[in-house]
């Protein structure tokens, strides 16, 4: 019994230690699987920190991107629905532009925005469309509108080059420059913008808001519009210079041709202008514009668009200028007849207007290389004087005008037209003119002698001649050549002064004329195209004539002018005879007189000369059968020239000129007096016996009123 117990408590006992061991395992366990969970939750959080700001990034990232793709997207569809048929963006000008003609219909001058007509993408020349891709957007067809490429690329050259970020290169691809042409969709507005400059000047804004705009305005236009279309719209917007707008335009300007016949050379002109039009444009800038372009032929050949045998030959044979584009001639022609035409159809024009003037291109180099020879041969380098020349025919027609000694030039100061200078002795014509209409001829006799007048508030004047000489009786004829003074204020006097005012005005010089003597000395004001018109009056036989230089006007592809000739003969002035003895008497100037540097070789020709007080003004004005050119010379300050009168450079540039007109023309004679009148008269004897009746006349007065009539 005691073994039993002794044995169930010996099992006990074991299973007691048992159990405890089993506890202490248990509780080990436990103790370590706690330590092993308070290390994990360690490493979790140090892994959930870093984490943290991953987490936060991508949250915010994608749903940014999604709030701007969603933005853009917007946008993207606002514009696109907004656009229009590409067609409608082609022309997008707020003025129309004038194409002037000379006589013969050939282009010689624009003005205004040109636009040349449409050209596409499909159409025009196939080196123009790769120089313009291979210069300005390489990657067009392979795009969605922008270029990160190219933009992070203008950027990194921009930084490099010490500018902005978005100031000089922009990265812009073709999609996004035709964006901004069209100005984001938004026209041009006289309300919103004072000028279309100022509204071309807002549409090149470059800022970060801008930028972000245009991005999406050229991806809706790659939704919208194909690539040739976009490229259509570009061709036809872009800016190249001298009032050209678009390729076509561009082609015709400066080469002649259209934009779908040029070749590699000309087309790589015609796109490197894109870079800076105005600065490039080769009407100014020849040499540059061919720098320029042989790096577009260089960009070409990289691209594969020519062979280096097409490139190596573009570059040697670069593209030269058209012959109107090279002579530039006629601008100041050309802005005469753009200031004498309607402003609505000429300065402020809506419409393409084409007119057709009476220009002679060929007459205009004559002109102009006469005065460039005399210039280089008898004026002084350092010297300031200036020129004007007008050639014109017997009815008025202007054919050539010389507004300055800088004949490439427009919109410059024309002293053909606008400066108005004291005529001198070229005015003398208008007052033998009144004494010829009255019944004078040009053998009259007239006394040159000293005389004075006494002016109201100024004093007596007692005038002289050029070599204060007298040369007692002479004929009016040889005063005329010898350009006295006083026989032409003697002869003014005896007819009245307005009488001569009268003619003189009727034959076209509408400025103020003097009122005393001196009105027969030419010492009013007139200008060049006047006076020129003036003596074309002479010429045709007495009858006014109104220079003009407009032959009609019409809207660009209609027949029909709007508007017909704006000159030409008038009324008659003088007499028919009168006319052709004045003739006479002016071709004796040129023969025998101060005008003998005028004279051409089996050529009758007749014309005056003019030099005013202290040598400020010097004029030669002459006909031959067929034309009239009118020569001033003078400083602009109205200071003395050095030597110079009517009878010497004037008359010389005359002669210059005329020479190459004859031998072109082969003009007949002058219609002039060719015999001598039966009876003489002389001015004085006539004179004697007006004073004589009119004493009469005066006693006759008195008699009968002191005696009484029977």
């Amino acid at each position: 019994m005691t073994k039993k117990k002794t044995e169930q408590r010996q099992r006990l006992t074991a299973d007691k230690r048992k159990q405890s061991s089993k506890k202490l395992r248990k509780n080990k366990s436990a103790t370590s699987h706690e330590s092993n969970k308070k290390s994990f939750n360690f490493f979790a959080f140090v892994w959930y920190v870093f984490l943290l700001p991953i987490r936060l990034f991508w949250a915010i990232t994608w749903r940014l991107s999604l709030v701007t793709s969603l933005l853009i997207a917007l946008g993207v569809s606002y514009f696109a629905v907004g656009l229009p048929k590409f067609t409608d963006l082609i022309d997008g000008r707020a003025k129309g532009s004038v194409t002037l003609l000379d006589r013969h219909g050939k282009v010689f001058a624009w003005r205004g925005d040109q636009f040349g007509g449409i050209v596409t993408a499909e159409s025009v020349s196939p080196f123009l469309k790769a120089a313009i891709i291979a210069t300005e957007d390489k990657r067009f067809y392979r795009h969605f509108g922008i270029s990160p490429r190219g933009v992070g690329s203008a950027i990194r050259i921009n930084i490099r080059s010490g500018r902005g970020p978005l100031s000089g290169n922009g990265g812009s691809t073709i999609t996004q420059q035709t964006a901004k042409l069209i100005c984001l969709g938004q026209p041009y507005s006289i309300k919103v913008w004072k000028s279309e400059r100022e509204y071309e000047r807002s549409c090149r804004r470059t800022t970060l808001w801008r930028k972000v705009k245009e991005a999406t305005f050229a991806i809706a236009m790659e939704a919208r519009y194909s690539k040739d279309e976009i490229l259509t719209i570009y061709l036809n917007r872009a800016f190249l210079g001298a009032g050209a707008r678009g390729f076509e335009a561009a082609a015709q300007r400066y080469f002649g041709k259209s934009a779908t016949q040029v070749n590699p050379a000309e087309a790589a002109m015609l796109a490197g202008l894109l870079k800076a039009p105005s600065k490039l444009a080769p009407t100014d800038n020849l040499s540059g514009a061919r720098a320029r372009a042989e790096i577009v032929i260089q960009l070409m050949s990289q691209q594969n668009y020519l062979t280096k045998a097409e490139a190596n030959f573009a570059i040697l044979t670069p593209a030269s200028l058209s012959p109107a584009a090279t002579a530039r001639a006629g601008g100041y022609f050309a802005d005469w007849v753009m200031a004498s035409g309607p402003i609505f159809f000429t300065r402020e024009t809506t419409e393409d207007v084409i007119i057709q003037t009476t220009f002679d291109q060929d007459i205009q180099k004559a002109t102009e290389a006469a005065v460039r020879r005399t210039f280089e041969s008898k004026i002084d380098d350092e010297s300031k004087a200036q020129v004007a020349v007008v050639v014109m025919s017997a009815d008025g027609a202007v054919r050539a005008m010389i507004g300055g000694r800088n004949t490439k030039i427009t919109g410059a100061f024309n002293r053909a037209t606008q400066a108005k200078r004291q005529t001198g002795s070229a005015f003398k014509p208008f007052v033998y003119a009144t004494a010829l209409d009255l019944g004078y001829t040009p053998f009259d006799i007239v006394r040159d002698e000293p005389v004075t007048y006494n002016i109201p508030g100024s004093g007596e004047w007692s005038p002289g001649n050029y070599n204060d000489g007298f040369s007692g009786d002479v004929t009016f004829t040889y005063a005329l050549a010898e350009s006295l003074n006083i026989p032409a204020i003697k002869i003014s006097e005896h007819v009245g002064r307005d009488l001569v005012r009268k003619t003189a005005y009727d034959f076209g010089i509408t400025s103020e004329l003097a009122i005393g003597p001196a009105l027969a000395l030419g010492a009013s004001e007139s200008t060049l195209i006047e006076m020129t018109g003036a003596y074309a009056g002479i010429l045709n036989g007495g009858s006014s004539v109104l220079p003009y230089g407009l032959e009609q006007l019409s809207l660009l592809g209609e027949t029909t002018p709007l508007i017909g000739r704006t000159g030409g003969i008038g009324e008659r002035v003088i007499s028919n005879e009168a006319a052709k003895a004045l003739t006479f008497m002016m071709h004796q100037v040129v023969q025998t007189g101060t005008g003998q540097r005028a004279k051409i070789q089996n050529i009758e020709v007749a014309g005056k000369t003019g030099t005013t007080q202290s040598f400020r003004d010097a004029w030669f004005i002459g006909f031959t059968a067929d034309f009239v050119v009118g020569v001033w010379i003078g400083n602009d300050d109205n200071t003395p020239l050095k030597g110079v009168t009517g009878g010497t450079i004037p008359a010389e540039i005359w002669y210059e000129t005329m020479d190459v007109i004859v031998n072109q023309s082969q003009p007949g004679p002058l219609p002039m007096m060719r015999e001598k009148p039966k009876t003489i008269n002389s001015l004085e004897v006539v004179k004697k016996k007006q004073n004589s009746l009119m004493e009469n006349r005066i006693l006759g007065a008195i008699w009968d009123a002191l005696m009484g009539k029977d």
